[in-house]
């Protein structure tokens, strides 16, 4: 499929069902050797079967598990190491000649992974890693080496990659799912998001590994499978997507909200591509090209498929004039080297269609007219509204009611009914009104009852450690983002893949190369998709929850590195060719490794982009929305930092949910970019219009507001933590409600209680009762007025 016509693959690729390309990223192509590693420790002990281990029973195969478990537990460090060898060879799909095609192998890996959990190897291997954290030893010496590679994690590396393949293995469903299976998965939920493992979750101790790995005191850590598993366990444990759209339809059910007005999934699969708009400079060039008479030399012009006309009207993007459309100068200036885009391969040449639709009237209907969203309108939208007429018409206001419309004119009624009508109260409305009255009548309301979600109790885990939490992820961020500079006292983020050896031919050097950057892109793909699953379902579970994550990320610097990061050529990065596929796994152990050449190597595979980059800027967006909305000072922060040239550049990437963020982005900022930017970017105006959801009060491309809102970050700010700050101690403080304890009002019952005083109290009361008492007048009429 073709990257603008894919917006609804997308959806599905948030919650990663391609297990085989999952387990290729897992790992590096410097591991490579280590395959063949695995089955040689595996077969030290199975040799005396006599037989391959797809022929044995069941019970023959618990049997072997059962002696590697109990020999996991021997003091012998290197021995551990050969028997967690042997257990990931068998996590991975016992490979080589045991299995012919790489369906073999994930068929084999998925039977072997619910085999292993079933015998308890995750709790086993669990404790190895507790014990690999805790060594002081291997830490002091990776801090003293002035160069880590490959070989400083090994134990570590192995036991990650075993306990991922679990989890991953286990979370996907497939169609031949088993009972028992399905039973596992669900008692494997529980105990990674439980606080099972030392009273905290699994997650728990993944983020001790990052902060610990980012504050220099562990730098030999693997960090790219810390990361991985760390998404992927919360990914299992709190639910992908389609999990979230099922839990909010149950919230608001449980609240007594009214439903959805749609399904978002749904809408943005529904969604198709833009042409982008073309920048100032291309137009300045095309004018002159056009003077110049070099449209006379295109004897056929290149007509493009338009992916856009989802609901049979015209493109936004493209000008009514019809000399623009036989010259896009997307298509000349866009490409690498003068060539033609590479998101633009369905490119066609021939002469200009004739004036009939190219769709078939029969295509047409099945597509929906009208907008794509419902618009939405929020109550304090209605009382603003209702303020203003009332001043208008009457003279004075009636606060906060929506209902009494005596006095204004019809007109009026109607647009109130219509506003009340696409009345939406969110969720989050719905706990910040319960938190204010909670904290305003805290005796007679009583307790909350707070459900112990898999959200809740890890965010009661995080909550002590969250800001490092948020800094050290993104270090991390920042480190594997392709804009970043080289520096020496930044984190080095590349020990798990650069080798013991480095290379010494071209060859090995454009393979190292490659797999850096690789490297680079699974960092950054796991750290946006961890941050942004940790803002949505906190905000499902509690507003006051995203909002001091957000708050967190926002003041450790997220939007300009944010922006930052989409500060770049993005076509080459979404269009990037960083993988060997012949290298990847399980393909290179199935499969007869042919002779790498630098041609091979340049090749790359034959996709016209990189799913893994998309999805990486994608979640980037949408972390950058949930940070910006609705908070006017943030909103300020995208235009201070200069953002419009930047997301305008983004929208280059012909795919339907990337444009659909940049444009939100763009929507908020609109009014504060002034009338002449608004007057030369009406193309991308009208696709706002068009993609972007409607409010139906909201004068965003008129700006009429600006002098009334000025812009005060640090009071918004702080009002907002006073808010998280009351939340977290009415909820979360050990000493919660000390205000309101019993007193003990009895003279000889405080007097008599017994106090414990330091040591050297007895040499120096007498000071503290001469300073402290006698020498201090005391105002007794003063305290006689005040009571």
């Amino acid at each position: 499929a073709l990257l603008k016509n894919t917006g609804c693959t997308l959806c599905n690729f948030y919650d990663l069902i391609d297990y085989s390309v999952l387990s290729s990223e897992l790992y590096s192509y410097t591991e490579e050797p280590e395959f063949s590693l695995n089955r040689d420790y595996f077969d030290e002990d199975f040799r005396s079967h006599g037989r391959r281990w797809i022929q044995l029973t069941v019970e023959e195969q618990k049997a072997h598990v059962m002696r590697l478990l109990d020999a996991l537990e021997v003091t012998d460090r290197d021995k551990r190491l050969k028997v967690a060898r042997a257990i990931l060879y068998l996590a991975q799909g016992t490979l080589f000649d045991e299995c012919d095609t790489e369906v073999d192998v994930l068929h084999w890996s998925r039977h072997n992974v619910f085999l292993l959990y079933d015998m308890g190897i995750f709790t086993a291997l669990l404790e190895l890693l507790s014990m690999e954290i805790d060594n002081n030893q291997a830490c002091s010496s990776a801090v003293r080496k002035p160069a880590i590679s490959l070989a400083d994690s090994t134990e570590l590396r192995v036991l990650l990659s075993i306990m991922y393949l679990m989890v991953e293995t286990i979370r996907v469903q497939t169609e031949d799912e088993r009972p028992e299976w399905i039973a596992a998965r669900e008692a494997f939920k529980n105990e990674l998001g439980s606080p099972l493992y030392n009273g905290e979750p699994f997650a728990l101790l993944l983020f001790t590994m990052v902060t610990k790995f980012c504050s220099m005191n562990a730098p030999h850590f693997p960090m790219k499978k810390v990361l991985l598993l760390l998404w992927k366990t919360i990914l299992f444990t709190l639910g992908g997507f389609e999990e979230l759209q099922e839990l909010k339809v149950r919230c608001r059910e449980r609240l007594h909200l009214p439903p959805l007005p749609e399904d978002s999934i749904k809408v943005v699969r529904a969604m198709r591509a833009a042409s982008p708009p073309a920048s100032a400079m291309e137009l300045i060039e095309q004018q002159q090209q056009q003077k110049r008479g070099r449209r006379s030399r295109r004897v056929q012009p290149l007509v493009k498929q338009d992916s856009l006309d989802t609901y049979n009207e015209r493109d936004p993007f493209k000008n009514d004039d019809a000399r623009d459309e036989e010259e896009d100068p997307e298509d000349a200036d866009s490409g690498i080297e003068g060539e033609v885009d590479p998101l633009d391969r369905d490119v066609i040449i021939q002469p200009p269609p004739p004036p009939p639709p190219l769709r078939p009237p029969t295509e047409r209907v099945n597509f929906p007219k009208g907008l794509p969203w419902a618009p939405k309108v929020r109550e304090k939208d209605i009382e603003h509204f209702l303020e203003t007429s009332r001043n208008k018409f009457i003279g004075f206001t009636l606060g906060s009611d929506t209902e009494t419309l005596v006095g204004l004119p019809r007109p009026i009624h109607e647009s109130v009914k219509t506003l009340k009508q696409h009345k939406y109260v969110s969720i989050a409305e719905v706990q910040i009104k319960r938190e204010e009255e909670l904290q305003q009548c805290p005796l007679t309301l009583g307790e909350e009852e707070v459900e112990e979600t898999q959200a809740e109790m890890l965010y009661l885990g995080m909550l002590p450690n969250l800001s490092q939490y948020v800094i050290a992820l993104l270090k991390l961020l920042l480190a594997a983002a392709p804009t970043s500079k080289a520096k020496t006292d930044s984190i080095n983020i590349l020990a798990d893949v650069l080798p013991e050896e480095m290379p010494i031919t071209v060859l090995q050097s454009m393979k190292l190369g490659i797999d850096v950057n690789r490297h680079k892109e699974i960092i950054v793909k796991a750290i946006s998709a961890l941050l942004l699953l940790l803002l949505k379902h906190f905000k499902l579970n509690h507003i006051y929850q995203f909002e001091i994550i957000s708050q967190h990320l926002v003041f450790a610097n997220c939007i300009p590195l944010i922006l930052k990061f989409f500060n770049q050529n993005i076509m080459s990065y979404i269009s990037a060719k960083n993988s060997i596929c012949v290298l990847d796994f399980p393909h290179c152990v199935v499969h007869e490794m042919p002779e790498l050449t630098a041609e091979s190597l340049e090749a790359g595979d034959s996709s016209q982009f990189c799913w893994r980059n998309l999805f990486s800027c994608i979640n980037l967006l949408r972390i950058l929305n949930k940070l910006t909305k609705w908070k006017h000072s943030r909103t300020m922060m995208l235009v201070v930092f200069k953002s419009a040239p930047i997301l305008k550049r983004a929208l280059k990437v012909k795919q339907a949910m990337m444009q659909l963020y940049v444009l939100k982005l763009l929507k908020i900022q609109t009014k504060y970019l002034g009338r002449q930017w608004r007057k030369s970017n009406m193309k991308t105006m009208s696709a706002i219009y068009q993609k972007v959801r409607h409010r139906l009060n909201d004068d965003w491309a008129y700006g009429n507001d600006i002098d009334a809102r000025p812009w005060d970050f640090q009071a918004e700010e702080c009002a907002l933590r006073e808010s998280i700050e009351k939340f977290n101690s009415r909820r979360y403080d050990k000493n919660k409600n000390s205000d309101y304890m019993p007193v003990d009002n009895c003279l000889q019952s405080v007097l008599g209680q017994r106090v414990d005083l330091p040591e050297d109290f007895h040499y120096s009361y007498e000071m503290w009762l001469e300073r402290e008492v006698f020498s201090q007048p005391i105002q007794w009429e003063g305290l006689l007025q005040n009571q």
